[in-house]
C-alpha cells in the first residue's frame, strides 16, 4: 500500500468533505482526515526504517514533459511528514474549541486540511513540479487563513491602533496581512519558478532523484560561466521567503491577525519551515555540486556562507524585536523567524564544514525541536488570549493562580526556547552554535550567542509579565480539548531533551539515513564541547538574570521607567518597537515608489497618450480624414465617376449603336462582307 499518498491526499479529500458536510460532523470529519493522515505517515516512515532503503512510488500524470505524481520516502521527508501531520493534528484538535461558533467554520477547515495536504505534498513529493504544487497550496491557504477574520474588527488586528512610523500605519488588519503574506512570499517563488526552469533546460527533468544524479550536467555549465551562485541564490529565494528570512521577514510579523490555531499552524511545523526543508533537501545536492565539480566549490561555498550569514542577521534582527513587544503573539512571532535564522545558519554552516551530515542534523533537529515547543507556546498564547479577553502582555499577570496548567505547559516550552538544559531546545541550539563556530563564519557565530541570550530575556519576560507578577484576572483554565494538545507537546519538549543523551545518536542516525545528495553513511557522536557550553550557557544565564533583575525588582522596574523617559532610551526603544523601521522603510520607499509612478503614469501616459491620443487625436484625425474624403473623393471621384462619365459613356455608346442600325439592306451587306474578308486575312495570317 502507498502509505505515503495516502498521506497527503487524505488531508485534500477532509477539505473537500467539509465544504459538504456541516455542524459538527464537518468539524470532527476534518480532524479525523489528519489524523488519519498522520497515522498513514506513521506507517510509511516504519516502513522505511524497517527497508532501509527509500520507498519511492511514481505514478505517470504528464509523459510528454516526463511529469509524475510521485512520493518518494527518505528519513528527511519521512520524518518531516511525521512531524507535520502530527503537530496538524493536535492543533486541529485544539481548534475544535478554540474555533467553537466561529461564523465562518466551513471556510476555516477547508482551507485548514487544504494546507496540511499541500504541506504533505510539498515533503513527499518526488518532483519539482508537484513540489511546486504543494508548495503554492502552502501560500494560497495561508492567505485565507491569516485573513480568515476579513472583516477586520480592531480586536483582530495587529500592532498598535493608530501607531505610525514616518508617517507609516504600523497596526494590520486580518485582510491587509493575508495580501501581504502572499506577495512577499510570491517574491521569492519567481525565483524559484525560475530556478524549475533552468534545471529542466539542463537535464530535461523535473525528477529530484535524477537532478542530484545529474549534477555535473548543470553545476559544470553554470559554473564555467560563474552563474553558480547566482543561479543558487535565485532558486533559493523561495526558500528565504517562506521562511522569513531578511529582508522577506515582515510578512510573518502581521500573519498574527489569524486565528491562534492558524499562527500555530503556520509558525510551528509547516508553512514557514518549509523554506527549511528547501534547503535540507537541496542543499546536500548542491555540496555533492562541489565535489562532482571542482570549479564549483567556491560559488557553492559563497552561497552557502550567504545562507549562514543571513540565518545569524535574522536570528538577531527579530530577537532584538520581541525585547520590547507588547502583544503576545508578536513576541512568538518574532521568536519563529529568529530560531529560522538558527535553522538557516546551520545549514549555511553546514556547507563549509567538512562534516556536512554534522549539520545538516543540527539544522533538522532544531526543526523538529523548534516545531514541538513553539507550536505549545501558541496554543497557550491562544488560551490565554481567550482568557482575558485581550492580545496585550500588560493586560495580563498573575496567571499562574487561575491557569496552573498552562502555566506549566508554557513554562516547560519557554525553557526548551531559551535552551536550558536538559530541555530538548538545548542540544538542538547548541549543536546550531556548535557547526556555525566550526564554519569559521565568526560574526555569525557571534550574532547566534547573542541571539540565545536575547532569546532568554525576553521569554523570561514574557512569562514574568503574563503568569507571575501582577494580580490574577477573572480568567479561568483552558478547556480540556484545548488543554491537552499543548501540554502533550511541552510534555513531549521535556521528555525528548531528558532522553536525548541516551537516544539521541541512533534518532540522529535515522535522521540522516538514505537522504538525496549524501551517499555516505554517518553515525553522529553526542558530545559537549566545554568552551561552547560556557558560552552559551552563561549568556543565557546572563539574559535570564537581567530579565528578572528589571521585571521583578522595584529598582528594576524604576530603572525601565527611568530608560524610557530618556530620548536616548526612547529612542532605542521605539527603534525595536517599530521594527527597526524596516517596514516603513519598505512602505516609503518601495511602495511609496510604485504609488508615485503609478499616478505619473497615470498623469503623463494615460492622461497623454491613452486620452490625448486615442481619445482625442484618433477622433479629430477621423474627423478631418472623413471631411476631406467627402469633398475631394466623394464628391469629385464616386460622384463625378459613377454618377456622371459612367452615365455620359454608356450614353455615348448607345448613340453609336444607334446611328449603326439604319434599316437599310445595302448597308447591312457591305458590313457582313466586310466582316467576312477579315476573318478570312485573320485565318491565312494566323495558317
Amino acid at each position: 500500500m502507498d502509505y505515503a499518498l495516502l498521506t497527503w491526499s487524505l488531508p485534500f479529500i477532509g477539505a473537500l468533505l467539509s465544504l459538504i458536510l456541516r455542524g459538527k460532523v464537518r468539524d470532527i470529519i476534518a480532524v479525523l482526515a489528519i489524523l488519519a493522515s498522520a497515522l498513514f505517515s506513521t506507517l510509511s516512515l516504519q516502513e522505511f526504517l524497517r527497508a532501509g532503503e527509500p520507498i519511492h512510488l511514481s505514478y505517470q500524470w504528464i509523459p510528454s514533459l516526463g511529469i509524475s505524481l510521485g512520493t518518494y520516502v527518505d528519513s528527511l521527508s519521512g520524518f518531516m511528514s511525521l512531524i507535520v501531520s502530527w503537530l496538524s493534528f493536535l492543533i486541529a484538535a485544539y481548534s475544535l474549541k478554540y474555533m467553537e461558533e466561529d461564523p465562518g467554520l466551513t471556510r476555516y477547515w477547508f482551507f485548514f486540511d487544504f494546507f496540511v495536504g499541500s504541506m504533505l505534498l510539498l515533503v513527499l513529493a518526488d518532483n519539482l513540479i508537484t513540489m511546486f504544487l504543494g508548495w503554492e497550496g502552502t501560500g494560497l491557504a495561508s492567505y485565507a487563513l491569516i485573513g480568515h477574520w476579513y472583516t477586520d474588527e480592531e480586536e483582530r488586528c495587529v500592532g498598535d491602533i493608530g501607531r505610525k512610523a514616518f508617517g507609516v500605519p504600523m497596526w494590520f488588519t486580518p485582510s491587509h496581512s493575508g495580501l501581504r503574506a502572499i506577495v512577499f512570499t510570491r517574491l521569492g517563488d519567481v525565483g524559484f519558478i525560475a530556478g524549475i526552469g533552468v534545471l529542466y533546460y539542463f537535464t530535461k527533468s523535473f525528477s529530484i532523484i535524477e537532478i542530484s544524479e545529474r549534477v555535473a550536467d548543470w553545476a559544470g555549465p553554470m559554473a564555467e560561466g560563474g552563474l553558480l551562485l547566482p543561479f543558487l541564490l535565485i532558486f533559493s529565494l523561495g526558500a528565504f521567503a517562506k521562511s522569513a528570512q531578511f529582508p522577506f521577514h515582515e510578512w510573518l510579523v502581521t500573519a498574527m491577525t489569524g486565528p491562534t490555531s492558524v499562527s500555530a499552524l503556520i509558525h510551528a511545523a509547516t508553512m514557514v519551515k518549509a523554506g527549511v526543508y528547501f534547503l535540507l533537501r537541496f542543499s546536500p545536492i548542491f555540496v555533492l555540486a562541489a565535489h562532482e565539480v571542482p570549479m564549483a566549490e567556491s560559488q557553492v561555498h559563497g552561497f552557502f556562507s550567504v545562507v549562514a550569514i543571513i540565518g545569524a542577521f535574522t536570528a538577531f534582527l527579530m530577537a532584538s524585536q520581541a525585547l520590547v513587544s507588547r502583544e503576545l503573539k508578536l513576541i512568538l512571532a518574532f521568536s519563529t523567524a529568529s530560531q529560522l535564522g538558527y535553522m538557516f545558519l546551520a545549514l549555511g554552516a553546514a556547507g563549509l564544514i567538512t562534516e556536512f551530515p554534522l549539520g545538516f542534523l543540527a539544522g533538522f533537529s532544531h526543526l523538529m525541536s523548534h516545531a514541538i515547543f513553539k507550536a505549545s507556546l501558541f496554543l497557550v498564547a491562544g488560551a490565554m488570549i481567550h482568557a482575558v479577553h485581550s492580545r496585550f502582555i500588560d493586560d495580563m499577570g498573575g496567571l499562574w493562580k487561575v491557569m496552573r496548567w498552562s502555566f506549566l505547559s508554557i513554562s516547560l516550552a519557554a525553557l526548551s526556547l531559551m535552551g536550558i538544559p536538559p530541555f530538548m531546545g538545548f542540544w538542538t541550539k547548541d549543536m546550531v552554535l556548535e557547526v556555525a563556530k566550526d564554519s569559521g563564519i565568526y560574526i555569525a557565530y557571534i550574532l547566534g550567542l547573542i541571539t540565545a541570550g536575547l532569546t532568554a530575556f525576553y521569554s523570561t519576560r514574557l512569562l514574568i509579565r503574563t503568569f507571575i507578577i501582577g494580580k490574577a484576572h477573572h480568567a479561568h483554565e483552558a478547556h480540556p480539548i484545548m488543554l491537552l494538545p499543548y501540554l502533550i507537546l511541552a510534555l513531549i519538549s521535556f521528555l525528548l531533551g531528558m532522553l536525548w543523551p541516551i537516544l539521541g545518536s541512533s534518532l540522529l542516525s535515522g535522521m540522516v539515513l538514505k537522504v538525496i545528495g549524501i551517499h555516505e553513511e554517518f553515525h553522529p557522536e553526542l558530545h559537549l564541547d566545554p568552551g561552547l557550553l560556557i558560552s552559551s550557557l552563561g549568556i543565557v544565564s546572563l539574559g535570564i538574570i537581567v530579565a528578572l533583575s528589571l521585571y521583578l525588582t522595584e529598582g528594576g522596574l524604576r530603572s525601565i521607567s527611568s530608560m524610557r523617559s530618556s530620548s536616548l532610551g526612547k529612542a532605542i526603544h521605539d527603534f525595536l518597537y517599530d521594527r527597526w523601521y524596516i517596514n516603513a522603510l519598505y512602505y516609503k520607499v518601495i511602495v511609496g515608489s510604485f504609488s508615485w509612478l503609478s499616478r505619473n503614469v497615470f498623469k503623463y501616459f494615460d492622461s497623454l497618450i491613452i486620452d490625448g491620443f486615442y481619445h482625442t487625436l484618433i477622433p479629430k484625425l477621423t474627423e478631418w480624414l472623413s471631411y476631406f474624403g467627402f469633398k475631394y473623393f466623394e464628391t469629385e471621384v464616386v460622384d463625378d465617376t459613377y454618377h456622371e462619365r459612367v452615365v455620359r459613356g454608356f450614353t455615348s455608346l448607345g448613340s453609336f449603336f444607334r446611328r449603326i442600325q439604319t434599316g437599310l439592306v445595302n448597308h447591312y451587306l457591305t458590313i457582313f462582307v466586310l466582316g467576312l474578308l477579315l476573318v478570312l486575312l485573320l485565318i491565312m495570317w494566323v495558317g
